[in-house]
């Protein structure tokens, strides 16, 4: 800022002062450039959250929904529904089963089936859904205990894309059964449907032994059993 001031020739010995003007240089602020900030779009594997849906069901409040999982993934899109039921059976190695009783850390497991869900459809999406349900708690012989359903515009995505999540459910999901027998005993144990079930041709599976008659065989560290 420059003031110029000039002292008036009738001026007292006050120095009357007159300001002649007050003149403010421009003060040149330069535009403040914030670089665009671009943020590119979070990509995951263009999966959408609502094309995934999990949860625990108690046993006290009733039982995975085979209906429910249809609806949820159904779409005009999608020619294939692939799904899944697994029933508590009457017998496992050989002994009479009367009920089993699931547990499991609820937010672990719900990770774990959300996490499978979604790499299921990154592979064999992306126009895929998927439905995760799993029951905990105290279940009789005849009642479900988990629900797999995995929609896509053609079948064989739809078989793999299900077979996929169901056995990452069963591999690694922290749930654990104890099964009641009919002459009043129980016991935890441990299960997998590859040492049981044939394995697709495309993918060998080695049996090894892990020291008990009731547990997987297959290496893939599993923690829990399932029907």
């Amino acid at each position: 800022m420059t003031i110029h001031a000039q002292a008036s020739p009738e001026a007292s010995t006050d120095a009357d002062i007159r300001i002649d003007a007050v003149h403010v240089d421009a003060v040149h602020v330069d535009a403040v450039h914030v670089d665009a900030v671009h943020v590119d779009a979070v990509h995951v594997d263009a999966v959408h959250v609502d094309a995934v849906h999990v949860e625990v069901v108690d046993a006290s409040d009733g039982q995975p929904d085979p209906i429910a999982a249809l609806d949820f993934v159904s779409d005009d899109a999608f020619g294939g529904i692939d799904l899944f039921v697994g029933r508590v059976r009457a017998a496992n190695q050989g002994r009479e089963v009367t009920g089993i009783h699931y547990d499991m850390f609820d937010p672990l497991a719900l990770n774990i089936f959300r996490r499978s869900a979604e790499g299921a459809i990154a592979r064999f999406g992306p126009a895929a859904r998927a439905y995760v349900a799993h029951a905990k708690g105290r279940l009789k012989v005849g009642d479900v205990a988990v629900v797999v359903a995995f929609a896509t515009p053609h079948r064989d995505a739809a078989f793999r894309g299900c077979r996929e999540v169901i056995e990452a459910v069963k591999h690694e999901a922290p749930i654990w059964k104890q099964e009641h027998y009919v002459d009043g005993s129980s016991e935890w144990s441990e299960g997998c449907a590859l040492c049981i079930e044939p394995a697709p041709i495309a993918t060998p599976v080695i049996a090894t032994t892990r020291g008990t008659s009731d547990c997987c065989g297959c290496g893939l560290g599993h923690t829990g059993g399932h029907p």
